[in-house]
């Protein structure tokens, strides 16, 4: 296992053809702040230039939170004009994840909360331990989601229970954030990174160039017409459709055998 840092905050560990994304600022429970967005960014850019990720997980290594949001005690210190400033490198940490061109899982125990659930939900799937309480509490402290969340969270759980969510800023439980849709999966405490992990690691025995291409189709075809998404599934098919990788992956199927996926 290798491992690469961005910035003070943010490590990456590579564990074969999966990524780990850890958020690793400790003694502020992984507030995002400033540097941190930025952190974020530039591991997920390089991440997804990199040809040799199948699949990347997002995880913490603070004991009791995966991430609680926004450094607010730096946005106090704002004026307006550093507000603005901000802005465009906060936003690029949460499209920075969003965009990754392979599929992508976040590992939550403790709290996930604001910006820290909007991180989470700009991946594809979550996986949660018993310990997690998640929301988007933004509107209790004069703001609204700015991460995603009012346009992720009605994708999960549609517009009603979105805006319950949100109007309301109230915390969820893991036992009840499971039955709402808001994680995808729940473990026992303290099995959410090593779940992920293994969940990563399955979806990486898959062709790259398939991934790639599934979630793409995924991505550009939810909330299109019936006919649209279909044309956004026929372009995905067509470019895999004569890649390196259909050829293996047909070869090995008839000779019983696992591919070893040129992905390509």
């Amino acid at each position: 296992m290798s491992e690469e840092r961005y910035g003070e905050f943010v490590l990456v560990r590579r564990h074969g053809h999966v990524a780990e994304l850890a958020l690793d600022r400790p003694k502020a429970m992984n507030a995002v702040s400033t540097e941190m967005a930025r952190s974020v960014a530039a591991a997920c850019a390089a991440l997804g230039d990199d040809r040799d990720v199948r699949a990347v997980v997002v995880t913490s290594t603070h004991e009791r939170a995966f991430c609680v949001g926004a450094d607010l005690k730096e946005r106090n210190s704002f004026t307006d004009a550093d507000l603005v400033r901000q802005r465009p490198v906060a936003r690029g940490a949460y499209t920075g994840v969003l965009e990754l061109p392979v599929p992508t899982i976040a590992a939550v125990h403790g709290f996930a909360l604001g910006g820290g659930f909007e991180l989470a939900l700009s991946c594809d799937l979550i996986v949660a331990d018993r310990t997690a309480v998640v929301g988007l509490p933004e509107v209790s402290v004069g703001v609204i989601p700015g991460g995603g969340g009012t346009q992720l969270l009605p994708r999960r759980v549609g517009a009603a229970r979105a805006a319950e969510l949100i109007f309301t800023a109230r915390r969820v439980e893991a036992a009840e954030a499971r039955e709402l849709g808001l994680v995808d999966v729940l473990v026992e405490a303290g099995q959410d990174r090593e779940e992920a992990l293994a969940m990563g690691t399955r979806i990486a025995a898959n062709s790259p160039v398939g991934l790639r291409a599934a979630k793409k189709a995924l991505r550009l075809g939810h909330g299109l017409d019936l006919r649209a998404g279909l044309e956004v599934e026929d372009a995905a098919w067509r470019s895999v459709a004569f890649s390196g990788d259909r050829v293996e992956g047909v070869a090995a199927f008839n000779e019983k055998r696992s591919p070893e996926w040129p992905g390509e």
